[in-house]
Formats: C-alpha cells, sequence, structure tokens
C-alpha cells in the first residue's frame, strides 16, 4: 500500500516542472505582425465620352387605309343588263375597267326627243327668217300703194277747191289713204316682233340643247367605270338587278398609295420635329398647310405579324390636328406608294387595309450629340473615373433620351470614361480598374445614326 502511494507522488515534480516551463514560454513569447490595409481596385467597364452623329427618331403604331376610297353610286336609275364577273369582293382591277351597264334605251330616246325639237326650232328659225324678207317686201309694196294714194287724195282736194269734184270722192280718197296707212302699220308691226320672236326660239332651242346634254350625260352614266387601278371591297349589284338612282353599287380601294396614322409620343416627335427644322423661325398659316412638305422626316413603315417582317419606305404627308389627351401621343399620316410593288406570295404581302403596322420617323439631317446609354445615367447624374482611378458622380444634363442611349449636353467632356455596369457599393473616390467597353461604344454609335433603330 505504501509502495503505492510513492509511486503515485512520484509524478508530480516533473508535472510540475512542465507546466512551469510552459508558463514561462508563454509569458516570454512574442505577439503577431500585423500588416497594414491594402485597398483593393473595384473593376468596372467604361465608355469614352464622344459626341457622334445622332438620328432623330421616333417610333408609333397605326392602321393601314386606303388614301382614296370609291364609291359606286348610282346617278340614274335602270336595269343592269351588265355586271363584270370580276367586280368581286378582293379583285384588283385596273383602271377604266367597266364595271356595271344600265340599260341605256330610255335615255338613249330622251335624247332623240331633244335632237328632234331642236330641228324643229332650228325649222322654226328658218321660217322667221324667210317670213321677215316677205314682210319687208310687202311692206315696200305697200308703202309704194300709201304714197299714191296720198297723192290721189292730195289731187282730189285741190279739185274739191276748184269745184271740180264732189265732197264723198275726197272722203273716199282719204278713207283709202288711211286704210293704206293702217296696212302699212301692220306689217311694221310684225316686222318688229320678228326680233323678238327670234329670240325666244333661240331660247327654246338653248333649253332644248341644255337638256340633250344632260340627256347625254345620263347616258354615259350608265357605265360605271374605275377610275383609277383599285382593290374591290364592296360589290353590291347583279345582272337584271333594277338599281334606283343613288344607289351604292360597290366600294373600291385605291391601290396607288395606301397611308397610316400613326400614334407617336408626343415628346418623342417633339425631338424628331426639332432636328428636322429651324425652331427659331415663325411659321404663318400658309407655311403651315405645308408644313410636312418642308420638313425633312423619312419614314419607314414595318409589318411584324404572323412570321413577317416586312418594310415599305414611306413620306410624311400630313400631322394630325389633335393630340389624344390620354396616351399622350399626335397622329402623324405617313403615304406608302405603290404598297402592292414587289409583292411575294406567302413571303412579302402587299401593305393593305387593316394592317397594323409599326411607322418609324427619321430625321434625315444627323445632329452631333454626346450619347451615353441609359445604363450610365443615375437619376440626374453619371458615373467617371478620374485619372487616378477614383470613382467620381458628375451632375448632367440631358437634352432627349432615344432607344438605349440619351443624349447628354452639359456636364460631360469628351474623352471622359463614362462608368456604364453596376458600382456597389457607390462611394466617390473608389478606387476602380476601369475595362474599356468596345462592343457597347460600336453598338451606341450604331444604334445612334441611321442603321440604329427604336425600341
Amino acid at each position: 500500500m505504501a509502495t503505492s502511494w510513492k509511486r503515485r507522488l512520484a509524478f508530480i515534480p516533473p508535472v510540475v516542472l512542465g507546466v512551469a516551463v510552459m508558463a514561462f514560454a508563454v509569458s516570454n513569447k512574442e505577439g503577431p505582425v500585423q500588416a497594414p490595409p491594402q485597398e483593393i481596385a473595384k473593376s468596372v467597364r467604361i465608355i469614352e465620352a464622344a459626341k457622334v452623329p445622332v438620328v432623330a427618331r421616333a417610333i408609333g403604331y397605326g392602321s393601314v387605309k386606303p388614301s382614296n376610297v370609291w364609291n359606286a353610286i348610282s346617278r340614274v336609275k335602270g336595269t343592269a343588263v351588265y355586271v363584270n364577273p370580276d367586280f368581286k369582293k378582293g379583285a384588283v382591277l385596273q383602271k377604266g375597267t367597266e364595271l356595271v351597264r344600265i340599260d341605256p334605251t330610255d335615255y338613249q330616246l330622251t335624247i332623240a326627243q331633244f335632237e328632234a325639237n331642236i330641228r324643229a326650232t332650228e325649222a322654226q328659225l328658218k321660217e322667221s327668217e324667210v317670213s321677215e324678207a316677205n314682210t319687208r317686201s310687202s311692206l315696200a309694196i305697200e308703202e309704194n300703194v300709201l304714197s299714191i294714194k296720198k297723192r290721189d287724195l292730195a289731187r282730189k282736194e285741190q279739185l274739191k277747191k276748184k269745184g271740180a269734184a264732189s265732197v264723198s270722192s275726197v272722203d273716199q280718197a282719204r278713207r283709202d289713204s288711211l286704210a293704206q296707212s293702217q296696212q302699212v302699220q301692220n306689217l311694221k308691226n310684225a316686222l318688229n316682233l320678228i326680233p323678238t320672236q327670234r329670240n325666244v326660239l333661240e331660247e327654246q332651242k338653248a333649253v332644248y340643247m341644255s337638256q340633250l346634254e344632260a340627256a347625254r350625260l345620263d347616258l354615259e352614266r350608265t357605265l360605271i367605270v374605275l377610275p383609277y387601278d383599285a382593290r374591290i371591297s364592296e360589290a353590291n349589284v347583279e345582272i337584271s338587278q333594277y338599281v334606283q338612282s343613288g344607289s351604292v353599287l360597290g366600294v373600291a380601294d385605291a391601290i396607288e398609295t395606301s397611308e397610316v396614322e400613326a400614334q407617336v409620343p408626343l415628346s418623342r416627335f417633339g425631338t424628331v420635329l426639332t432636328a428636322s427644322s429651324n425652331s427659331s423661325v415663325t411659321v404663318n398659316t400658309s407655311q403651315m398647310m405645308k408644313l410636312a412638305d418642308t420638313l425633312s422626316i423619312s419614314a419607314i413603315v414595318r409589318l411584324k405579324s404572323g412570321g413577317f417582317g416586312v418594310k415599305w419606305d414611306g413620306r410624311v404627308v400630313r400631322i394630325s390636328d389633335t393630340v389624344d389627351p390620354q396616351t399622350r401621343t399626335v397622329g402623324v399620316i405617313v403615304a406608302v406608294d405603290n404598297p402592292y410593288k414587289n409583292t411575294v406570295l406567302g413571303k412579302r404581302p402587299p401593305l393593305v387595309k387593316g394592317m397594323f403596322v409599326e411607322v418609324e420617323l427619321l430625321a434625315t439631317k444627323p445632329q452631333e450629340a454626346m450619347v451615353i446609354p441609359r445604363v450610365a445615367l443615375h437619376g440626374k447624374k453619371v458615373y467617371t473615373v478620374t485619372k487616378e482611378n477614383r470613382l467620381a458622380m458628375k451632375p448632367v444634363k440631358v437634352a432627349f433620351s432615344q432607344g438605349n442611349f440619351v443624349a447628354v449636353t452639359h456636364g460631360l467632356s469628351e474623352g471622359e470614361k463614362v462608368i456604364v455596369s453596376d458600382v456597389i457599393p457607390s462611394v466617390e473616390g473608389l478606387l476602380l480598374t476601369p475595362v474599356h467597353d468596345q462592343s457597347l461604344q460600336a453598338s451606341l454609335i450604331k444604334e445612334a445614326g441611321r442603321e440604329g433603330s427604336v425600341k
């Protein structure tokens, strides 16, 4: 038992010695060496600010309609004796195509009647000329007779004074002279009436002539002829059908030109308008009537539907008179000439009525502007990289925005490095490692130019 306790106590001195050595070593050990903090640069993508040619653009949408719509309204009545077999809805027909013929018999008879009336009146006018000549001859004869009777009366009055003639013979000579004077006067009165009668006949002939022209015009109206190349949208007549005057026999849409009234955001259209005209020039009323002709604006009409991606060149012809108060858009009427040109079945459809299309308006005169991507704009500030590769926040003034970029007028200088990626945390003076995004710079220049497109 005593031996067991001695063995246990023999371990204590070495343990105590070990603890003492460890405590001494710990108390005399040097502390860890602390390295100074190092700033880590954040990698960012940048582009260099530069002025590039900018084509102002605006996008609008609207439906296609023909520039002219012709209503085939019958101006005469009668039975349709002929209807063109191609006069059907959807048919495309050429100018001058006869569509409907109304029975002309009644109008031909009316023409014959007025022609007969005119001939009768002309005969009466010739008769009047002959009658005038005859009357003048008779008047000359009767005036000679009157002269003789007056001389006879004068001779008998002289004889009466000498007692060689009776009172009754003088009275008889006086009666004969007065009767002859009345005969002469009647002939003169007849001559005076002839011009008036001739005027009445001339006016009657003029009435018949106008009635004849009206009848001939009605005869022409029995033929319904297409006035221009068109596509039939309605056909409302059948052969042997009785047509009333004023009936709409059909409707045709002109195919020479189509129009789109595109609703364009007022702000974007204002940008295009400013770039296409001299805003410092006052426009008067007469110039306002021709405003569309003076603006340097081109247009592209696009169809993006049903797998089709087709475009047509257009031209601005008018500007709507009102602004939609709800959408704040203005109507811009764009015309497309030859909308059926280069049609390829199944690949390129014609620009027909009812299509909903996109219209892009472009100012034809590019303007120099400082452009940056929309993502580079933070409120009213732009993040830039200083010469010391530090983050700087610069306030800028934006002239307008278009597509994926904005045009800056104040706050940036050419060559400044504009940050186009997110910076977290965005602390002024943050150390940066700029990486030039060449592809973004190239795409920005392309979008700003003529090859760009407003999304």
